[in-house]
């Protein structure tokens, strides 16, 4: 039984490296993003919670395990020096397995917390798209919200190129804060 939860560590040990270097390999440039990451990302996020339940009940296999061992160590008195050894061998496995378990579920924490950090960044960078779409959006829609309250006391009605001037207003609204974002790095 020790055997096959050390093996069953050994095997969590494997996937959590494989999910590791899913998480943190290399990523799809800037341009070429789409609904594939959240696939992969929520791909992720299952496999992670899978091995930490495993772990978790490998866990609570290897501290019964533990404890009947420890219980029959004592207990046993008709035991052979060379079983109770034998035992007692196999209970200070138990503790080191225990020990890497429990680097086990931190290694899984960790990769849970960045896969999160992620997600978290996959959903900023569409909220920062979205911010700097509706500021773009809002200056050409008050001034042609302006314009079309038909009120007859606005000069550039009467003006021969007001309606030119309406509409290369609106553009500079809009081409102004593409260029200021873009300056800044944003877009």
């Amino acid at each position: 039984m020790v055997e096959y939860d050390a093996d069953t560590l050994e095997h969590l040990s494997n996937k959590l490296a494989s999910l590791s270097s899913r998480v943190f390999g290399p990523r799809v440039p800037l341009k070429s993003r789409d609904t594939r990451i959240s696939r992969a990302l929520h791909k992720c996020l299952k496999d992670i919670g899978n091995a930490g339940d495993h772990l978790s009940r490998t866990r609570e296999s290897m501290l019964g395990l533990q404890r009947i061992i420890a219980f029959v160590i004592k207990s046993g008195s008709w035991w052979s020096a060379e079983e109770k050894d034998s035992l007692g061998t196999s209970q200070q496995d138990l503790v080191a397995l225990v020990d890497f378990q429990t680097h086990l579920v931190a290694k899984t924490q960790f990769i849970l917390d960045a896969t999160l950090g992620f997600i978290s960044n996959q959903q900023n960078e569409i909220f920062r798209v979205l911010t700097i779409a509706s500021v773009l959006g809002i200056p050409p829609t008050l001034i042609a919200s302006m314009y079309g309250m038909n009120f007859h006391d606005m000069p550039e009605y009467s003006w021969r190129y007001g309606y030119p001037y309406g509409l290369a207003l609106i553009l500079l609204s809009i081409l102004l804060p593409i260029i200021w974002f873009r300056r800044q790095g944003w877009w």
